[in-house]
């Protein structure tokens, strides 16, 4: 199985793609790992055009071949980083559909809700992309990250990623099946129902 990270901070070498790596690390559950580092593709605002720039031949190639994603947005006045609602929306059917996808928000401080919340409420609109039940809210990122720091909030949190990160695998091959079953079996009328209700 082949599995998609996507970090999504504006700045580079970020919280956000440090905890990438981390999860990158950990799970074990997957032959191939992609991690997307959107602050270095320079991708372009999405406005409905063909032109996703150059860098998105690369991304295409990376989604096409997933079966399943791991989204991270560092939490920005309590939203979800534009860069990653940006690439939600260059996302298509042909890429992503049906398959399964978990939230992962990073904060430095106690937050980390709400950009969740957003973005499983809208985060696979028209893309077809299935949020898991799972999520994870990486809080204090500094101190989790800090392998001298090992307290019983962060043993709780490990032992809480490594359950995520079985549950999205078991998500991948369950949503792999149904694709298959999909791709053989066409349900008619699929192009008129493009984009969510």
């Amino acid at each position: 199985m082949n599995l998609v990270i996507v970090s999504a901070s504006h700045r580079a070498e970020s919280q956000s793609f440090n905890v990438g790596e981390y999860l990158k690390f950990h799970a074990k559950q997957y032959e191939s790992i992609t991690h997307i580092e959107l602050a270095m593709l320079n991708l372009p605002f999405w406005d409905g055009t063909s032109d996703k720039g150059e860098s998105w031949a690369q991304v295409k190639s990376s989604l096409e071949e997933a079966d399943a994603i791991i989204a991270i947005t560092p939490e920005w006045n309590g939203m979800a980083s534009p860069l990653l609602k940006n690439f939600l929306l260059m996302c298509d059917l042909d890429m992503t559909d049906n398959k399964p996808i978990m939230y992962v928000a990073v904060s430095s401080g106690i937050g980390g809700t709400y950009p969740i919340a957003e973005l499983k409420m809208g985060g696979g609109k028209n893309n077809g992309l299935i949020p898991i039940s799972e999520h994870l809210i990486i809080r204090g990122v500094e101190g989790f990250l800090n392998p001298e720091i090992e307290s019983s909030h962060d043993r709780s949190l490990r032992l809480r990623i490594e359950y995520s990160l079985e549950m999205l695998a078991r998500f991948s091959e369950a949503l792999s099946n149904l694709r298959v079953n999909i791709k053989k079996n066409p349900i008619e009328n699929r192009q008129l129902f493009s984009y969510g209700m």
